[in-house]
């Protein structure tokens, strides 16, 4: 059963969420800049199914795929592909791949690295965030090292269980244990926002405003 947080989530906005965990004191919790989604007009949250490996040019291509598959077969539904591939060479997503965990009811993948067969995934409508493109895929080059384990990104630290939510502003990652609490307190400001912002149509000062509603 879907984990009914993320329809809360998914109405909820990045820079909101930011706003509310930098004022409860939390740090390095932004991604990158570099990592950026594949469709701009769409939301992606929910938990996150960490996967960590590395190059490795001298692996058998029955192995790369043997484990590659392997990873395919464990990702959950409702979670999002978020992996460390510790490279920007290869791919570390393409056509097949994104079908299979889209028909599984994967939310998405955030990669640290590249996708590839990006005119087929925007058709399918499997969410995608990654750094770059590149027709270079993982056969013979590359073998997982852990999942569902501590992954960094740069310095967002990204354990299992974990939450990441992003849109067109940039992705945050939410601590588990701070989840519920960031939901209802970025519902909070989201109406608070709105209070801001009919009062200042209906002729309000700006400062008036925020001083009256404590929200800018």
């Amino acid at each position: 059963m879907t984990d009914p947080r993320i329809a809360r989530l998914s109405a909820c906005y990045t820079s909101v969420i930011h706003d509310v965990m930098r004022a409860e004191g939390l740090r390095n919790f932004t991604l990158p800049p570099r990592i950026t989604p594949l469709q701009s007009d769409r939301t992606l949250c929910g938990p996150a199914y960490t996967i960590e490996g590395r190059l490795d040019d001298t692996a058998d291509p029955h192995e790369t795929l043997l484990a590659w598959t392997g990873l395919l077969s464990k990702c959950p539904a409702d979670h999002i592909w978020t992996a460390q591939p510790h490279n920007h060479v290869i791919a570390q997503m393409g056509e097949l791949s994104a079908e299979t965990l889209h028909r599984k009811g994967v939310l998405g993948c955030v990669l640290d690295g590249a996708l590839r067969d990006s005119d087929f995934i925007l058709n399918l409508g499997f969410a995608c965030w990654r750094t770059h493109h590149t027709p270079r895929d993982i056969v013979g080059m590359w073998l997982p090292t852990g999942v569902e384990k501590d992954i960094m990104i740069e310095d967002v630290l990204i354990q299992p269980g974990d939450w990441l939510h992003g849109d067109r502003d940039g992705m945050v990652r939410i601590p588990q244990n701070y989840l519920d609490d960031i939901i209802g307190k970025s519902e909070e400001a989201m109406q608070t926002e709105s209070l801001v912002r009919k009062a200042i149509l209906d002729g309000t000062d700006p400062q008036e405003a925020y001083l009256k509603y404590g929200k800018f």
